[in-house]
């Protein structure tokens, strides 16, 4: 019965995306892999939302990114199954999967951009658009990147906010969280960083391409 029910689901979701909803969501996962692979964790950039969050709890209370990171992704897909229903959860298996899957190539070669450690501005600047620009593609087709994306998704499908406004409400938390560990300047930088990457994918989200049309209905 479990076989029958998965396979049922599986068939409807290969139905309603398409080869160009899925070009988009595989191009978006290798951006946005690339971006945080080259620029982000070589300057060590902050992040708000889950990352950030996991980040908090692992210098606070201690607990391994182990086992905090998919407890927290996992109660950000449960809100989003509630919320925004079973389709989103199967694109956003796939979208994740392929984010993932771009993480592995790109660690098999060496980096392929130039060390901005010493350029926290333009690091901060440039990696903002290749998250903004990579997720922004996979949330257009009715996906998500990972727990970040489900939770921004469900406030705007409850409270009515534009993207962005949801994006920087969870990453301005997290990080104003942070400074109790994390000096200002770090903080600064990864304020500028999220505030970039949330703008782009709003406007991404609404812009004119391929797109699912049930994706972040406005009220």
């Amino acid at each position: 019965m479990w076989r029958e029910r998965m396979r049922a689901f599986t068939g409807k979701l290969s139905l309603s995306l398409s080869w160009k909803m899925l070009f988009f969501i595989v191009l978006g996962a290798g951006i946005c892999s690339f971006g945080i692979h080259n620029i982000h964790q070589r300057t060590a950039i902050t992040e708000g939302g889950v990352i950030g969050a996991m980040l908090l709890a692992e210098h606070w209370l201690g607990i391994s990114p182990a086992y905090i990171t998919p407890v927290l992704d996992l109660l950000c897909y449960a809100l989003a199954g509630r919320f925004l229903g079973r389709r989103f959860l199967g694109v956003s298996l796939f979208s994740t999967a392929c984010v993932s899957l771009f993480y592995k190539l790109w660690e098999l070669f060496p980096p392929l951009l130039p060390d901005l450690s010493g350029q926290p501005l333009a690091a901060a600047l440039l990696g903002g658009v290749f998250v903004g620009v990579g997720v922004g593609l996979i949330v257009r087709q009715g996906g998500s990147s990972g727990g970040d994306d489900a939770l921004a998704l469900v406030i705007a499908h409850v409270s009515g906010w534009r993207l962005s406004r949801c994006y920087l409400f969870t990453d301005v938390t997290v990080l104003a969280l942070s400074l109790s560990y994390i000096p200002f300047q770090r903080i600064f930088f990864s304020l500028i960083t999220v505030t970039i990457s949330s703008l782009l994918i709003d406007r991404i989200q609404r812009a004119d391409l391929p797109r699912w049309k049930g994706c972040c209905k406005r009220r």
